[in-house]
């Protein structure tokens, strides 16, 4: 399955500013062809996320688009992250993304470490100064670290670019957007893959990515 994708949005189930059905309408738009919905998520809320999510399966198909149902586990206690993914996982998240250690917010030290070592995580979002240590983590879980569109989260890009280089990592390319003017198309997409600092083949590689063998949906 290969295509225009994003593995990580918000809609009004909790901070962003579109219904789940016109985001995946104006990404349609955009022409993409698989999109994660990965609104926050802890122990309170992740159970009826998953659910909502499942029933507009069929509205995403009428406008093309495969929808992946996800979570981004959010300030989740580091201790607490590998069983709330199992969890997310068993209960019909098809992509389940962590909020990384970001440099712009308080992210609970040791959430990088937690995600990178947990074999139900699928990507860990803005995961700023990550170490190699966590990549190659990452990199033996086959867990993808992001490359975001997404202002004050993208400052360090070019840091995760040159890790994931160096440990052999998966990147993904994604907006994390929250309202419409955060949705990238193609070309703005191909711009934020090289302005993190990737060559022209290994953005192509990112931006082309074979999601099912990757995620075995």
């Amino acid at each position: 399955m290969r295509g225009h994708y994003d593995l990580h949005t918000h809609t009004t189930l909790t901070d962003g500013e579109m219904v789940p059905t016109e985001l995946i309408h104006r990404m349609a738009m955009l022409g993409y062809t698989t999109v994660a919905i990965t609104d926050h998520a802890d122990y309170s809320n992740a159970s009826d996320l998953i659910g909502t999510i499942i029933r507009i399966r069929e509205s995403a198909a009428c406008y093309g688009v495969r929808l992946l149902c996800g979570v981004e586990i959010t300030y989740v206690p580091p201790i607490q992250i590998a069983p709330l993914a199992l969890m997310a996982k068993k209960e019909g998240a098809d992509v389940v993304v962590v909020h990384g250690e970001t440099t712009v917010e308080p992210v609970p030290p040791g959430t990088n470490h937690a995600a990178c070592t947990c074999d139900s995580v699928d990507i860990l979002a803005h995961p700023g100064l990550i170490t190699a240590e966590d990549a190659v983590a990452a990199a033996e879980r086959n867990i993808a670290l992001e490359i975001t569109s997404r202002g004050g989260h993208n400052r360090t890009n070019g840091h995760v670019v040159r890790i994931a280089r160096e440990t052999g990592c998966r990147l993904v390319i994604d907006s994390d957007a929250h309202a419409p003017q955060d949705l990238l198309d193609e070309r703005a997409k191909w711009m934020v893959s090289r302005g993190a600092g990737l060559t022209e083949d290994e953005a192509r590689k990112a931006l082309s990515l074979n999601i099912e063998d990757w995620l075995g949906i």
